[in-house]
């Protein structure tokens, strides 16, 4: 504690007077055209750029999307396409398979018709070669028959040795041939 004796003063350590008050009001004056100065220089440019930058992403992040949305369709597009393209290959290969069986079966169809022929063709062979020996056959009977007929002629026997002879060289070349 401070003891003041009669003749002292007391002054005190903050005085306030008018020229603290202008002072003060002087330093709020220029704090607030500070502020008001570093605002305007400062803290304007601060926020256009976070608002600038604010928009850019904004921007960034539409233009993703959009990307997104559209490589979404073209990929149901392309998935589209692709079963478009399965089921046409499906399709071209079903039809293949019909042509290569319309093809096998004419195929088979033709080489059965040529076996066919052939067929025919060797059984008119056979029966041209079995005429052919039939034939032979009968001209070989007839000059037997010849040079029997000389040697009974040569032997002058008589019509009933004659006939015997005959008889005997049928059956020894059997009904079957000369009938053929």
């Amino acid at each position: 504690m401070i003891l003041l004796t009669a003749g002292e003063t007391y002054e005190r350590m903050f005085g306030i007077d008018w020229q603290l008050l202008a002072d003060s009001t002087l330093t709020i004056i220029a704090v607030f055209v500070l502020f008001a100065i570093m605002s305007y220089f400062l803290f304007n440019p601060a926020r256009k750029m976070l608002t600038d930058r604010q928009a850019k992403i904004k921007g960034e992040l539409d233009d993703a999307k959009a990307n997104m949305d559209e490589a979404n369709r073209l990929r149901e597009e392309y998935e589209a396409k692709l079963a478009g393209i399965n089921k046409e290959a499906e399709s071209i290969l079903s039809e293949a398979r019909k042509k290569a069986l319309a093809s096998e079966n004419r195929i088979v169809a033709e080489a059965k018709e040529e076996a066919a022929r052939i067929m025919e063709r060797a059984r008119m062979e056979a029966e041209l070669e079995k005429k052919k020996v039939s034939d032979e056959v009968k001209t070989e009977i007839i000059s037997v028959a010849s040079l029997m007929a000389g040697k009974v002629v040569a032997a002058s026997i008589d019509t009933t040795v004659q006939n015997q002879l005959i008889d005997e060289t049928l059956k020894e070349m059997g009904k079957d041939t000369w009938l053929n």
